[in-house]
């Protein structure tokens, strides 16, 4: 990129003060490499997918629901550029307690099932399709609490899932969704008493977040930066801390075939609208 080219625009939710060092971070990084970057906070994911389709930004950092969102507001017209190792192959855990009688989800009919934020994929939106898959309707075969932390943040911060297990361990609920990776932490941090709970049921692998960028925006535009991203190295002292803030080792370029659940969730649940998800950002 030449050096009379505006900065590549990069868009983040701000769902952590850490997104700020983590920006901050990397802003030396790229210059060095000849792909000056900016980067604009936002609250919410909308707001965000409504900036990188109106050209406001050049690159959203997308959550797996955002990238969802740009494909049905775009009519298919973004790209996914890259994710980062941890993305790839994640799942989701429907806890029960250890000593209930349940032995399949079609048990929790008429139970409540305790879920994270209602726009978190991990922690709602694809363990209730699992739930759906099942043959129960959870709008009507059994009760969702939902834990609306930060609605808007689609997940991405924890708080909702944290909730949701509190709900199981205190018997409000009779089964919790947590992602696998959380599931473990909050048995560690003492959320969940070990050997209180157990698995019911797991999701299919899924993925979770990439870098999304308009199909019609110049690949020249954002090539520099996803040449200088996936050239990031776990062991260059400059980035490794805020490469671990951003929970990963190694950048990778963009994969969309495991993003299938949450799309089939987003329809079957009608999560945007037919009208909303075919003409709003």
């Amino acid at each position: 990129m030449s050096r009379s080219s505006p900065a590549i625009r990069i868009g983040a939710v701000a769902y952590d003060p850490k997104v700020v060092t983590i920006w901050e971070g990397f802003l030396p990084y790229f210059a060095k490499r000849g792909a000056e970057i900016d980067y604009v906070l936002y609250s919410n994911y909308d707001a965000q997918v409504k900036a990188n389709l109106s050209g406001e930004i050049d690159i959203a950092w997308n959550s797996p629901l955002a990238w969802v969102k740009s494909q049905i507001a775009s009519k298919g017209a973004c790209l996914a550029i890259a994710m980062r190792d941890s993305d790839r192959d994640l799942s989701t855990k429907i806890i029960v307690r250890t000593n209930s009688p349940f032995s399949s989800l079609s048990d929790l009919k008429g139970k409540t099932i305790a879920v994270g934020a209602s726009d978190s994929p991990q922690a709602t939106l694809i363990p209730l399709n699992l739930v759906a898959e099942s043959g129960l309707d959870p709008s009507c075969d059994c009760k969702v609490l939902y834990h609306n932390v930060m609605v808007g943040k689609h997940g991405d911060h924890v708080g909702g899932e944290r909730d949701a297990a509190r709900a199981l361990a205190s018997g409000a609920a009779e089964a919790a969704c947590l992602l696998d990776a959380n599931y473990g932490v909050f048995i560690n941090e003492g959320t969940l008493d070990p050997g209180t709970t157990r698995v019911l049921a797991t999701t299919p692998p899924f993925d979770h977040c990439n870098f999304t960028v308009r199909a019609s925006l110049p690949s020249d535009r954002w090539r520099p930066f996803l040449d200088a991203l996936l050239g990031m190295s776990f062991e260059d002292s400059e980035v490794r801390a805020f490469m671990e803030m951003e929970g990963l080792t190694k950048w990778l370029p963009a994969r969309t075939t495991g993003y299938t659940q949450l799309e089939k969730a987003v329809e079957r649940f009608n999560f945007y609208g037919t009208a909303t998800g075919s003409s709003e950002t």
